[in-house]
């Protein structure tokens, strides 16, 4: 761009010495700084017409070797645009005419040289208007280049971050929906805890008045009578312990188990359950690693879930129970499946009708069945999930409609030999019975009044003396009265204060007092803090034949001088 202090350079073409001085006199009026190089011959304009060396070209037309045509069309050439203005004394129109279609911006004549500031100034106005014009040009067309390259790179761009988006909503939705899954089954396993609760206390009440009862009566028709009610109960309390394993209130005595042996143990059972029509294949791995769980939990898992194939096998097919070492990488996508970790795997796999999706999202959930009425109760999954869940492990679906289904179910292993886990001999314990005299004096605590005193009679009839508590903390003031006593049996669940906290106080204020709990369910976190890790100080409700009188007399034999221990040995003292 030609600024007011910028010097103009200007090429031009004369051979008359008094021409070329006019002509400089003359742009002397322009008013700004111009340099003129002067050539007067053809080779001479050739070689300084060159693109970029000068700002203006001035020719006269006439020349004696050279004429003026032929200046513009070497300026054309070489170097188009620099504007090129004729100044010469003869020039006719149609030469003008010619001069300005090839490529001339004016012409003026030398008689006019007033006039020759204006057009050079217009002259490079223009040029300088084209110049900026081209560059324009230029750019837009670069940028419309790049433009397209750059759309082109955002398309892809965006493609791959819409791909992405699309895979973290299928990803969101996918968590959320498990998450909401996690939350359904929590809730509910949260609500048949309690119910199981509540009812195996009127389980208890029931089965004790009934054998109270069946003491008494004497006819045979009122002993059937009875009897059936019995088997009613008991059928209930199947039904809370199925509830209990669900909600993974149930208690667990996990050992070293080889699943083979389990699997080859059952063959006989698992083929009676299943009738003719269902062909049992085994495919079981040479050298299974042991599985950390609860033995006969695990058996009665493999069975519902063998029982629950053949019903999806209404004509008959292959049931196909298959065990391996796995390795789980991948982490769960629904709440049911295990986590990354070394497993013992048994898969029960059929070639009945299969699962819909649908039917999959609910499968784990109690009393959740496709069958008709009468023909399941909807526990056996739901049982098998919780115990899954509560041993550590987790279970996998793999399912296709009209095919058939495998229920691969993922158990913690155990790391090391099985030799090393063999029971050793128990331990010397220092045997004290009662003073001679004297009879055992037993705390029971239970805030519900009916099982409480269903429980102290059994115990006042199995020759206890037996004191009674209706919270933990009226057992606790019993106690500061008189802590004379050689057993507390202990409700867990209980308002205020609960089972854990009460034998946690015992512990403070009278340590080697000693505990036995009944519960109708029991959390195994809660009970871990106060040493009741065994079996044998914990008894569970309804009672079932003579179980509970068996526990208290067990724990009143295995007394030390000061007092009595947890027979599971597992309880230190304070």
């Amino acid at each position: 761009m030609i600024d007011s202090e910028t010097v103009i350079r200007i090429l031009h073409l004369e051979d008359s010495d008094l021409d070329a001085e006019l002509v400089e006199a003359a742009l002397d009026a322009i008013g700004r700084p111009y340099a003129v190089e002067r050539v007067m011959d053809g080779p001479a304009f050739a070689a300084a017409a060159q693109p970029g060396r000068h700002d203006l070209i001035l020719a006269d037309f006439v020349l004696p070797t050279f004429d003026g045509l032929g200046a513009l069309m070497v300026a054309q050439a070489q170097c188009p645009d620099t504007p090129f203005v004729f100044v010469s004394g003869t020039l006719g129109e149609e030469t003008a005419v010619e001069a300005l279609k090839n490529g001339a911006v004016d012409y003026i004549t030398k008689q006019r040289l007033e006039r020759l500031p204006r057009t050079v100034l217009r002259a490079l106005a223009e040029a300088q208007a084209k110049h900026d014009k081209r560059l324009a040009e230029a750019a837009l067309q670069s940028l419309n280049d790049t433009l397209e390259i750059r759309i082109v790179e955002r398309t892809r761009e965006l493609a791959a971050s819409n791909a992405a988006l699309q895979t973290q909503i299928v990803e969101r939705e996918r968590v959320e929906e498990a998450l909401r899954l996690a939350q359904r089954l929590e809730a509910v396993g949260q609500l048949t805890s309690g119910v199981a609760h509540d009812f195996n206390n009127l389980l208890t009440v029931i089965s004790g008045n009934i054998e109270f009862l069946a003491r008494e009566v004497t006819g045979e028709r009122s002993q059937r009578r009875l009897a059936l009610m019995k088997g009613a109960a008991d059928r209930g309390a199947n039904l809370t312990a199925q509830l209990l394993a669900f909600s993974r209130r149930q208690r667990l005595a996990p050992t070293p188990v080889s699943l083979n042996q389990t699997v080859a143990s059952m063959r006989d059972l698992l083929q009676s359950s299943m009738g003719g029509a269902v062909r049992i294949e085994t495919t079981l791995h040479a050298d299974l690693w042991p599985a950390l769980v609860d033995a006969t939990q695990i058996e009665l898992v493999i069975l519902n879930l063998a029982i629950n194939a053949r019903d999806a096998m209404a004509v008959g097919g292959s049931l196909t129970i298959e065990t391996a070492n796995v390795t789980v990488k991948a982490q769960p996508t629904r709440p049911e499946e295990p986590v990354p970790g070394e497993y013992v795997m048994v898969a029960i796999s059929d070639t009945g009708t299969g699962m819909t999706p649908d039917v999959v999202k609910r499968v784990f959930e109690p009393f959740f069945t496709t069958k008709e009425v009468g023909k399941g109760s909807g526990l056996g999954l739901a049982q098998a999930y919780g115990f899954v869940k509560q041993s550590g492990g987790g279970i996998r679906i793999d399912t296709i409609v009209g095919e058939g289904t495998s229920i691969r179910v993922y158990l913690p292993r155990v790391t090391g030999r099985m030799e090393e886990f063999a029971p050793g001999p128990m331990p010397g314990v220092a045997v004290e019975a009662p003073a001679p005299g004297r009879e055992a004096v037993l705390l029971v605590v239970d805030d519900d009044t009916a099982v409480r005193e269903i429980t102290v009679t059994r115990l006042s009839e199995a020759g206890h003396v037996v004191r009674e508590a209706g919270s933990g903390l009226a057992a606790l003031s019993s106690l500061e009265a008189d802590p004379r006593v050689d057993l507390v049996v202990l409700d867990f669940a209980m308002p205020g204060m609960n089972g854990a906290e009460v034998a946690s106080e015992i512990r403070k204020r009278w340590p080697g007092m000693p505990v036995l709990f009944v519960t109708g369910y029991a959390d195994t976190t809660a009970l871990m803090k106060v040493g009741a890790v065994g079996t044998d100080n914990i008894v569970q409700k309804p009672f079932r034949d003579g179980e509970l009188e068996r526990k208290v007399a067990s724990a009143l034999v295995n007394r030390t001088p000061s007092g009595l221990r947890l027979v599971s040995g597992s309880a230190g003292r304070s």
